[in-house]
Order: structure tokens, then C-alpha cells, then sequence
């Protein structure tokens, strides 16, 4: 979860883009002789235009190789070492562009000197707009105090008083203390009235907080907020040697500081194409399933129970956000005040319909509403009752609940199609589900999700042992 504040400061990125692109093809035009060379399968004289052709080319393949590098990813507290290595990583990757780029023309006068000179003084030039750009920025922090972001540090331990020194000192990082909260003489107030304290700030940009001092219940408020206020959260742990692929660990100086890895699935590209296929696929149930499904099933319902058709369920859901998950009723109305536990085999709140909506899933099916709100994917890891959620956090690595929350929960998942669904009747349960949820975040693909969905159709055919 990585949110940028500022009046200005998201005008950063796009301009040195634009300043590179322009860069690239005005030395081009310059010092690059594409003389009468044919383009491959181009017969229009507009497109006949060399530089033009150029133009658009690397223009495109520019923006899409530095989103592969990760050339703009640099922040306030990356060291210089670091801007350098992006400079020659996107020097050896906009190389190979170039000559592919020279490899479309029938015939080509320019010498791999000639192109090789065009090259370095681009990546001089880039390098250098680049560097300026980052110390412009933190003398702008340093002595005009722009550019600052407002933190709240919350923890006692030597990692976080070492971290407190560093941004003290470092004034170029423009961090400004708000408050330290902490149960002892380093913090400035107890660290039980952060919540209230945070609760009336309109201007917190990051939370800085040591993980291992704080319990379940407080991390996760702590994560709420964060979300909710577009604050980042990030974690300074105990031990120096913990990184893990669920967190991403900055350095300052040499001390690290842990924030939750964005999962790969919420990066803008993947998010796009699992929401359109979500909409697409519950659009598709919606109109050729439930259309006629739900009429049958209200006068079964109405006919074997006392009750409405449809149910509906406080989770759990994305940055521990609360919605309501819809399902058919399976349970009696004068049972609805226990539906907060888990069915169990021979459960007598079940009504005869609901045993056949239960063990065939078709229960789950008005959460393909829930799909199309935005609230859940059709698949991901399931949403726990809000009871449970609280329990499940003890058992389980903070870090690892900390990730199954950061994307959105999902109809079926990999955990469930493992073997891990229904009732949870030992803490290996639980790890085990989490651990099934965790791989399918890291390994995302919309393959997978074909595969799952797939697997799902077959357990329920099949019949499931925990399906009751």
C-alpha cells in the first residue's frame, strides 16, 4: 500500500518521463542518419517519415521497458548507488530496443559506433536530469522545508530510536515527527493514545510503527487506518535480518524498515484484467444462472421455511475493510442468531433445502453480486466472519495476515479447492488455508483463476466431505 501526497509531488514522475522521451528523440533527430532506408510491410508515404517512425517507437518501448525496471521507483530515501544501477539497467535494456529497432529497415547505414554514441550521450544526458532532479529535491526538503511528509513513529525498541536519529538528522529526507508514541521516557505519549491521537489527525502521510510491540488487534486498527486515510504503513522489525517476499524492505542508511509488498494481482495492469474478467464471468452467472435459479429457489424456501431467500453477513474484506457477503439462506430464521458459528456435520439449524445448497456450493452464489459491487473477485482467498478473524490473527505469522487482507477476498480460492474449507476444527486448518491464500497471492495468474474455477466445478460434482 504505497500512497504519494503533495501539492506537487506526483508531477515529479510524469515530467522526468517526458523529459527522457524528448531526450531520446530529439538526439535522434539529430544524430541519427536513417537515410533512404525501407521499413518492412510500409507503404504509406506519411509512415515513410524515419524519425517519425522512431518517434512512436520509442516512445512506446521506452515507457514499457521503465515500467519493467523500474526506472521512475525512486524515492526520498533511495541512495545515489541505487539511481545509478536503474541508469545502466535501462541502458542495456533500451540498447537492445534500439538495435531491434534498426533491425525492421531492408538496408541500415548507421555504425554500431554511430549508435552506440547516440546511446551514451541520451543516458548522459538522462542520468544527469535524473541526478539533479534528486538532489534539487533534497535541498528543496532540507533548507526550504518543502516536500515534507508528517510521521507518527510508534514503538520503544533500539531499532526504532535508530530509526528516529536517521530521519532526525537527515533533514534532505523530509520526514517531520508528528509524535512518538511509546511506553517509555523515548516516547513522547503512551502508546495506547496513538488510536485516539490518529483518530483526530487530518494530516498523518506515513506510520512508522515496531511490529513486535504491538498485538493483533492494535495492528490491525493500525492497517484500517492506514487505509482508510491513504497513509503508509510501515513496519520497523526487531530483527535486522527479517525479509520476507510478503513485505518490502527500504533502507535508510542501513537499517530497514518493512511495508506491505503490493500484491501482484493489485498492480494497475493485473487489477484491470482480473476486474474485467470478474465482471465478465459474474455478469455471465447473473443472467444465465441465478436469472432463473433464484425464482425457483424463493418458492422451495418459502415452502420449507419460514424466512427470506437471501442472507446477508458481516466479513471481512480488503485493508480489513467490513462488507456484507450475500448468500441464500440455508440456516432456520430462529437459528439466525447463531449463523456467527460455523455449520458442523448434522447441524440441526440446517433446513432441508440448505442441505442441498450447502453441499452443492450454489449457497455462494449471490456473491457474484458481491463480485460485480467491487466488494469480492471470484476468486481469492474467502472472507472470515468477523469473530473469526480476530482469532485466526493469533495462530497465524502477523505478516502473512497482514498480505491475505491486502487483496480482495474471493468467491472460491486455492485454499478451498485444496481441501482447507468449512469449518475450521485445529490451528492447522487455519495455517494451512493461509498458506494455500499466501502462495495463490504471490503466484497470481489468470490461468490460475481459470484453473481454480475449474476445480471448483469438479470438487462440487465430485462432492466435498466438508461440504455440509
Amino acid at each position: 500500500m504505497e500512497f504519494r501526497r503533495g501539492r506537487f509531488s506526483w508531477l515529479i514522475r510524469p515530467a522526468l518521463t517526458i523529459y527522457d522521451i524528448i531526450i531520446i528523440n530529439v538526439f535522434a533527430y539529430y544524430l541519427l542518419d536513417f537515410g533512404d532506408a525501407e521499413i518492412y510491410f510500409i507503404t504509406d508515404p506519411f509512415f515513410k517519415n524515419k524519425h517519425l517512425i522512431y518517434f512512436i517507437y520509442s516512445s512506446c518501448f521506452w515507457l514499457l521497458s521503465t515500467f519493467f525496471v523500474r526506472f521512475y521507483k525512486v524515492y526520498r530515501y533511495t541512495s545515489l548507488l541505487n539511481i545509478l544501477s536503474l541508469v545502466i539497467k535501462q541502458f542495456f535494456v533500451y540498447t537492445i530496443i534500439m538495435y531491434g529497432f534498426i533491425g525492421v529497415f531492408r538496408s541500415i547505414d548507421l555504425s554500431a559506433f554511430t549508435t552506440l554514441r547516440y546511446l551514451v550521450i541520451c543516458f548522459i544526458a538522462i542520468g544527469f536530469g535524473k541526478i539533479l532532479s534528486y538532489y534539487i529535491l533534497k535541498a528543496f526538503r532540507s533548507y526550504f522545508k518543502g516536500n515534507v511528509r508528517n510521521v507518527v513513529i510508534i514503538g520503544c525498541g533500539k531499532s526504532v530510536q535508530n530509526f528516529k536519529a536517521i530521519i532526525t538528522d537527515k533533514k534532505e529526507l523530509g520526514y517531520k515527527i508528528n509524535e512518538v508514541f511509546c511506553d517509555s521516557a523515548f516516547g513522547t505519549k503512551p502508546l495506547k493514545d496513538c488510536f485516539e491521537y490518529l483518530k483526530n489527525a487530518t494530516f498523518i502521510d506515513e506510520i512508522f510503527c515496531a511490529i513486535d510491540e504491538l498485538t493483533e488487534k492494535q495492528l490491525n486498527e493500525l492497517v484500517k487506518y492506514a487505509s482508510i486515510n491513504h497513509s503508509n504503513i510501515k513496519f520497523i522489525p526487531k530483527d535486522a535480518e527479517i525479509v520476507t517476499k510478503k513485505l518490502k524492505a527500504d533502507y535508510f542508511g542501513v537499517l530497514p524498515v518493512l511495508s506491505i509488498q503490493r500484491a501482484s494481482l493489485n498492480d494497475d495492469i493485473n487489477k484491470a484484467i482480473k476486474r474485467c474478467f470478474d465482471i465478465i464471468f459474474s455478469l455471465f452467472v447473473i443472467c444465465f444462472v441465478l436469472s432463473w435459479v433464484t425464482p425457483i429457489l424463493f418458492i422451495i424456501t418459502k415452502i420449507d421455511s419460514k424466512g427470506p431467500l437471501f442472507y446477508k453477513q458481516e466479513r471481512t474484506g480488503i485493508d480489513y475493510k467490513v462488507f456484507y457477503c450475500y448468500k441464500f439462506r440455508s440456516l432456520k430464521m430462529e437459528d439466525q442468531k447463531d449463523h456467527e458459528s460455523y455449520v458442523r456435520p448434522g447441524d440441526q439449524r440446517v433446513t432441508l433445502v440448505g442441505k442441498f445448497l450447502r453441499k452443492t456450493s450454489m449457497d455462494e452464489l449471490p456473491q457474484f453480486f458481491n463480485v460485480l459491487k467491487g466488494e469480492m473477485s471470484v476468486v481469492g482467498p474467502r472472507p472470515h466472519m468477523l469473530m473469526y478473524t480476530d482469532i485466526y490473527s493469533k495462530k497465524i505469522n502477523k505478516y502473512s495476515f497482514i498480505q491475505r487482507h491486502n487483496v480482495k477476498p474471493g468467491i472460491t480460492g486455492l485454499a478451498q479447492v485444496s481441501g482447507y474449507r468449512g469449518e475450521v476444527q485445529s490451528d492447522k486448518d487455519i495455517i494451512g488455508r493461509v498458506k494455500y491464500d499466501i502462495f495463490y497471492i504471490e503466484n497470481w495468474s489468470l490461468l490460475l483463476d481459470v484453473k481454480i474455477i475449474i476445480q471448483t466445478f469438479v470438487n462440487i460434482v465430485k462432492g466435498e466431505d466438508k461440504a455440509y
